[in-house]
């Protein structure tokens, strides 16, 4: 599984306005968008603790964190359409990249029609509760405006969606040809008859049956989702069909899920101009003269940048493009330099600021704050784990480090030289355990930070890129927003029919040991790992297994770090682990060679899982009441 990206059909260059608005039309949107969410929230926590002490603690900004929710959703569903342009989604693609040409075109088609599909119901019901609520109109209690008005963004952005849906669909066909398009028509017919011609099915069924067939054939896990919801919705009647439009809306406006597009910006806007480089320097300097130095300052370095990014697959390719090749000239064997590397950036979702933490913390209604705080010791303990392993295989195939003149002085200068990156995670955790910001409020000013580092410090941000960096955080947090919104409605068809009490039922009813369910719990993580994205199966599976550990004992927060230790060992499980993906592309290896590489490895971070798993301590240690 991986964020899918494919190139768009060749044709005749185009020029005029009606071309440019068509590329470009979301842009300014989203770049003003984002920019103002940022300078809201960051302004909300200034105002708290420095302006009030000029004004005598006179007025408030009550109204900032509403404006930025309504901004958000905005953008959310705006990035939406230009990730379907640009063909980016979280998919499972194991079977559609095993098909041959032609059936994939015309899958890719298929798949379109789906996602149109749920997009038009979206548009239609969406402009339904929009004039609903101008006839009955409802006004937000801090900013006072209609709430017809944020809700626009229902037909707007499903309507955008849905012009994108079409153009890349026509696109398709065109290569695709008459006889191909006209059979994912069928296709897409047949998938749908059994509802329509009210087969009776059971709705359990229906939800899950659809939500897998989707899945195989590719199409978005987001989507999938919605889908699999809405035809169940149709079959069985359980609630009606409007509730998805409404569903899509309130699903999204929280203040904590805005966190995810913050994070991500900072990870973006710190990794321009020269973050990762400053980073290895200094734990080069630390840790160089050791047998492995370059493996082990590599490790050293994730872990650094890990509290910067959240994210594995970005450790991974920032880290990786310069210490692999690094690691190579020095001697290292290339399949392991890949490896240790791939399995490294696994940390980035382990170190606090974490995105998956986050989308837990939503989910389960859990403290994100003290999910943080117990992401740090696992996080640690799985670097330190991989440093030792690296230091015993170097030294056993005498791979040396960097014999250099080193000094108080250059470590000094190295650590000088990094500080600026090093502030990030004091800006995120200190604000957070200091009492003075939610993790939400730490994100952006996170966001801010970075900004100001990436435009004036290190000058990576300028003006020839900064609206594509922009975009590129917008759409990518969009994907995960959209996941998240679908699956809420997936989650209530699933609380309605009762699943997950059937199935806590149903496990229960075969043991009650803690040891044996938690067992089995990270037997399930570790297979659906290999084959979905970590934030989809969060959500999907936090609403079925948190009832099950929390009857026998399980705290809620020790067990949003087993799952995310769990699903991070998944980055890099082959076949699909997206982090092997990023390090064989890097390395330019087979991927077949660095999977046989990582294996040992797999059975380390594996044996870290169990020690987490059953040691609650190595969490819970640094939690309070």
């Amino acid at each position: 599984m991986e964020n899918v990206a494919t190139a768009t059909h060749p044709g005749e260059p185009k020029t005029g306005l009606l071309h440019w608005l068509d590329e470009n039309f979301e842009k300014p949107l989203l770049f003003a968008g984002l920019l103002s969410i940022i300078l809201i929230i960051t302004f909300q926590t200034l105002y708290r603790y420095v302006i009030t002490q000029f004004t005598d603690g006179a007025g408030s900004a009550v109204w900032t964190e509403e404006l930025a929710r309504f901004i958000f959703i905005w953008i959310s569903y705006l990035a939406a359409s230009v990730a379907i342009k640009k063909r980016e989604n979280i998919r499972v693609d194991f079977v559609y990249d095993r098909l041959p040409e032609k059936w994939q075109q015309i899958f890719w088609i298929v798949n379109n029609l789906c996602f149109l599909l749920l997009g038009a119901v979206v548009l239609v019901m969406g402009t339904d509760l929009v004039q609903f609520q101008m006839r009955y109109p409802q006004i937000a209690p801090a900013l006072q405006i209609p709430y017809y008005i944020p809700y626009l963004i229902l037909p707007i952005g499903f309507g955008l969606m849905c012009i994108r849906l079409v153009q890349d669909t026509w696109k398709e066909a065109k290569v695709a040809g008459t006889v191909g398009t006209l059979t994912a028509f069928i296709i897409t017919a047949a998938i749908f008859t059994p509802v329509l011609l009210g087969v009776n099915l059971a709705s359990t069924t229906i939800l899950f049956g659809y939500f897998i067939l989707f899945l195989i054939i590719g199409v978005p896990i987001g989507i999938s989702l919605g889908l699999a919801s809405l035809v169940t919705l149709i079959g069985s009647g359980t609630l009606p069909v409007d509730y998805i439009a409404q569903v899509s809306f309130t699903s999204i406006d929280s203040f904590p899920i805005m966190a995810i597009p913050f994070f991500i910006a900072a990870g973006i806007f710190m990794g321009s101009g020269g973050l990762s480089t400053r980073l290895l320097n200094l734990a080069d300097e630390l840790l160089g003269p050791l047998p492995g130095g370059m493996a082990l300052a590599t490790i050293a370095t994730c872990m650094f940048f890990a509290a910067i990014s959240g994210s594995g697959p970005a450790t991974v390719a920032a880290i990786g493009s310069l210490t692999i090749p690094a690691m190579i000239e020095r001697g290292y064997d290339k399949y392991f330099a890949c490896a240790i590397v791939a399995a490294a950036g696994a940390i980035g979702v382990m170190i606090p600021p974490s995105n998956p933490f986050v989308i837990y913390g939503v989910a389960a209604q859990s403290s994100i704050g003290k999910l943080f705080i117990a992401g740090v010791l696992p996080g640690l303990l799985t670097g330190l784990v991989l440093m030792a392993f690296s230091y015993w295989v170097s030294k056993k195939n005498g791979w040396m480090g960097e014999q250099k003149e080193r000094s108080l002085k250059s470590i000094g200068k190295a650590f000088w030289d990094a500080k600026l990156a090093l502030m990030v995670p004091v800006i995120v955790l200190g604000g957070i355990y200091g009492g003075l910001m939610t993790p939400t409020e730490a994100a952006a000013v996170a966001a801010f930070y970075g900004l100001i580092v990436g435009l004036f410090v290190y000058k990576g941000l300028n003006k020839d890129n900064i609206v594509p960096t922009f975009i590129n955080v917008c759409s990518t947090s969009a994907i995960v927003i959209i996941l998240m919104a679908m699956a809420t409605i997936f989650g209530y068809v699933m609380t309605v029919e009762q699943v997950p009490s059937k199935i806590a039922e149903f496990i229960l009813g075969m043991t009650e040991s803690k040891i044996l369910i938690l067992l089995l719990i990270n037997a399930l993580l570790l297979v659906i790992g290999t084959f979905m994205e970590a934030l989809a199966a969060i959500v999907i599976l936090v609403p079925i297994l948190l009832p099950i550990v929390t009857k026998v004992g399980v705290d809620p927060v020790h067990f949003g770090i087993i799952m995310v230790v769990n699903l991070a060992i998944g980055f890099v499980t082959p076949p699909v682990g997206v982090n092997l993906f990023v390090a064989s592309s890097v390395g330019r290896v087979k991927l077949e060679d660095v999977s046989k590489q990582i294996l040992p490895i797999l059975g380390l971070l594996i044996l870290v899982l169990m020690a987490v798993t059953y040691i609650p301590e190595i969490s819970l240690m640094f939690i309070g009441d």
